[in-house]
């Protein structure tokens, strides 16, 4: 995983973002374009961290990987194409077409595979009783509970972009809090104050490579009040 983030970090960046879209919102019977269509304004996948920022606009350099769209519901070639993704020849191209779509400049790899992700127990039944059994989205509710979904699609991302400025910059001024400055100095490893200090330094000089010079709101500068 270390060298695959790697392969997506440049200019003196060293960490990416997850996100995920677990299942992916794919009403059933509809296409890859149909879905993606209705995402034009948003992605429709979401940030693992926890952190309050979820939305993100832009990015440098992302892998995308789509599971469980089966080939007969990756396209829709019936009648003339409503859109430039549904004029796409394969799901892989519908994908790499809303990529560059959503994140124009962007260095971005993709792929499809029509194996969806098992849900069987003992994985957890946690599902809206809205999904069929293969995880596609009903318009009501059926008869049998979430535990009958034994399969769902999935999307997962690794992104390199200006939401990690928030992210790193955000640790870096929960560390500077005097709470932090109590942990660290009773830290049983032996941590010295000078390290944590050139620690807290770099995790700053990180986050500034994360950002595009549009919006800033001096939050590094906070950082560094006291």
């Amino acid at each position: 995983m270390m060298h695959f983030a790697d392969s997506l970090t440049f200019s003196g960046r060293k960490a990416v973002a997850a996100w995920a879209a677990l299942p992916f919102p794919a009403p059933s019977g509809s296409s890859l374009p149909d879905v993606l269509s209705a995402h034009q304004q948003d992605v429709p996948w979401k940030l693992l961290s926890s952190w309050k920022e979820q939305k993100v606009s832009c990015c440098f350099a992302q892998s995308v990987v789509l599971r469980g769209i089966c080939q007969e519901k990756a396209t829709s070639c019936s009648g003339q194409p409503r859109s430039p993704l549904h004029s796409c020849e394969s799901p892989e191209q519908v994908l790499q077409q809303f990529l560059h779509t959503q994140f124009p400049g962007a260095f971005s790899t993709s792929h499809v595979l029509q194996q969806p992700c098992d849900t069987r127990p003992p994985f957890p039944q946690f599902f809206s009783p809205l999904l069929t059994r293969r995880g596609f989205l009903l318009d009501k509710a059926q008869g049998f509970s979430s535990a009958g979904v034994e399969s769902i699609p999935v999307l997962a991302a690794l992104q390199s972009s200006p939401v990690l400025h928030s992210l790193l910059s955000g640790l870096c001024r929960e560390l500077r809090a005097p709470n932090a400055r109590r942990w660290s100095s009773s830290c049983t490893a032996g941590l010295e104050q000078d390290d944590f200090q050139e620690a807290l330094e770099e995790l700053k000089t990180l986050s500034q490579c994360y950002q595009t010079g549009f919006g800033a709101d001096g939050s590094e500068d906070e950082a560094d009040s006291d």
